[in-house]
């Protein structure tokens, strides 16, 4: 009998055990569904859920509001998104709230997240249709760091043609990094350079004391009246001597001589225009 008795205090200590862990794993399954406390369902349209799945979790700001209640394929291009979301946190999505499909780390499992809306007021409603954005597909991030590693490539194949030119003496940064004669060349031209600068500085300086001839054309007020009324006179002068020639052509003592001096210069115009047709009429005959 007390083998009995004993066997079925064992027995019964077992079920007891097996009873709560079997309404522990209840309550921890069903707080994870939602399926204790007051819910409401939202739906969102994608392409592709990039591997979304049943029981995947519902994040807002950060935080775990709900899980993936169902995926059903309506075409080859769409998918439907059914979302079980505590009821609490409805009062903070808006009609113009986004969801978007990541990852919960690198590798980690799939999350839905919902943003929230920035111009609507009005709170979204049971089973409502909310906006979607394209998950991030991994083929596509490992087609864009393929194409960075390639561009990396290009330009170390392209550095190290750049080094190798540079160490090979023939060039002009080469030879002034390697160089002493070329260098010794370059201090020099830039010393000269320098002492021009200063000359230039010794010269300005000298025009803008007022004493040379060049400082006063510039800026002395009586040279530069005196120096117009010396061209004045020269020109006077100038106007004169045109006259006293004008004079002399008409006088006849000396009317033979301007004549005979015409007809040569009207000799050599007329040569020099016959030689010019010429040319101009062989070119056109080319």
């Amino acid at each position: 009998m007390n083998k009995e008795s004993n066997l079925v205090k064992k027995l019964g200590m077992f079920v007891v055990i097996g009873l709560i862990l079997f309404i522990v794993t209840i309550y921890f399954i069903g707080k994870q569904k939602n399926l204790f406390g007051a819910t409401f369902h939202l739906k969102s349209q994608f392409k592709t859920v990039s591997g979304l799945k049943v029981g995947n979790n519902v994040r807002f700001s950060g935080i775990n509001i709900g899980t993936v209640d169902d995926i059903k394929l309506i075409t080859d291009t769409s998918v439907i998104v059914d979302l079980i979301i505590k009821k609490e946190v409805q009062q903070f999505i808006k009609t113009d709230a986004i969801a978007s499909i990541g990852s919960d780390g690198l590798m980690g499992d799939k999350v839905l997240t919902i943003f929230s809306g920035t111009f609507s007021n009005a709170v979204v409603n049971d089973n409502e249709m909310i906006a979607s954005k394209k998950a991030i597909e991994m083929d596509d991030v490992m087609i864009s760091v393929k194409g960075s590693v390639d561009n990396i490539g290009i330009i170390s194949t392209q550095l190290a043609k750049f080094t190798s030119k540079l160490n090979n003496e023939n060039g002009v940064l080469s030879k002034l990094i390697g160089d002493e004669d070329f260098s010794s060349s370059l201090k020099g031209t830039l010393t000269n350079l320098e002492k021009s600068s200063n000359e230039f500085v010794k010269f300005t300086a000298k025009m803008n004391d007022g004493k040379g001839a060049l400082s006063k054309l510039v800026s002395d007020e009586k040279f530069g009246n005196k120096l117009d009324s010396t061209m004045s006179n020269l020109q006077a002068g100038t106007k004169g001597l045109n006259e006293t020639i004008e004079a002399a052509q008409h006088n006849f003592l000396l009317k033979g001589y301007f004549k005979n001096k015409k007809k040569v210069e009207a000799k050599k115009e007329a040569d020099l225009n016959k030689k010019n047709a010429l040319l101009k009429q062989a070119k056109d005959s080319m």
